[in-house]
């Protein structure tokens, strides 16, 4: 088939065929695109192209669910883009519905550039970037036994790092035993830790925070204990 023989409809080609392969367009523009694909090789060749690039690229990243305005965000840059280089326009701007000539070949490389690196974009923006499923950060305030002394418990990343000021010193031959409770008693970790002389720590409370309950700290033999041997002097109730 010949380039004067393939029948392309100018206001729709290349522009929807990255949200399409994304699925990020309504049912109705589903169905317009579809019909549009019956009749555009061009189209139908970009959306094989991309949909082979979606299938392999996110196993590049971590997945994480993106908060729903980057992807709005970043679908809107693809379409701005396709808009301002998918294709010829008149000399007024808007573009013409005739079937192209043959100077079909000389922007055709640029547009599926365009596609491709339009869709590897979106991909990378949605697997990477922070939202939910344990992306979000959370900061919880916890419960602190001394006077004028705080915590908190910043959780993200499914980890979590207690930031603690004006603590009193321990005694000494006793440290500070971070432990975590998810059902059942409290289990130590290994993260044991002194303050500074203002009282004050940053100290990451080791493994996965997924299931944990409570985070807490008391005052130990140096070395640790294997169960709690005084009341908590820091409690933060993560759920």
């Amino acid at each position: 088939m010949s380039p004067d023989e393939i029948d392309i409809h100018m206001d729709g080609c290349g522009v929807d065929a990255a949200p399409y392969v994304l699925g990020s367009l309504t049912d109705q523009e589903v169905e317009t695109f579809k019909a549009h694909l019956a009749t555009c090789a061009v189209c139908r060749e970009e959306v094989a192209a991309l949909q082979t690039i979606v299938s392999t690229l996110p196993a590049a990243a971590p997945q994480v669910q993106a908060p729903t305005e980057l992807k709005q965000r970043v679908l809107a840059t693809v379409r701005q883009e396709v808009s301002l280089h998918g294709g010829p326009a008149t000399s007024g701007g808007a573009r013409t519905g005739r079937k192209p000539s043959r100077s079909w070949l000389g922007w055709r490389p640029a547009l599926a550039g365009v596609g491709v690196a339009a869709v590897v974009a979106v991909v990378l923006a949605i697997a990477l970037a922070p939202g939910g499923g344990g992306g979000a950060t959370r900061t919880i305030q916890a419960e602190v036994l001394a006077p004028r002394a705080s915590a908190t418990l910043r959780v993200s990343d499914g980890h979590a790092e207690l930031n603690i000021a004006r603590m009193p010193q321990t005694t000494p031959g006793r440290v500070y035993e971070v432990w975590i409770q998810r059902s059942g008693p409290p289990q130590p970790t290994n993260a044991l830790f002194t303050v500074s002389r203002a009282g004050d720590a940053t100290v990451g409370v080791p493994g996965a925070i997924a299931g944990v309950k409570v985070v807490m700290v008391t005052s130990e033999p140096r070395g640790g204990s294997a169960v709690p041997t005084r009341s908590p002097v820091i409690v933060a109730h993560v759920s």
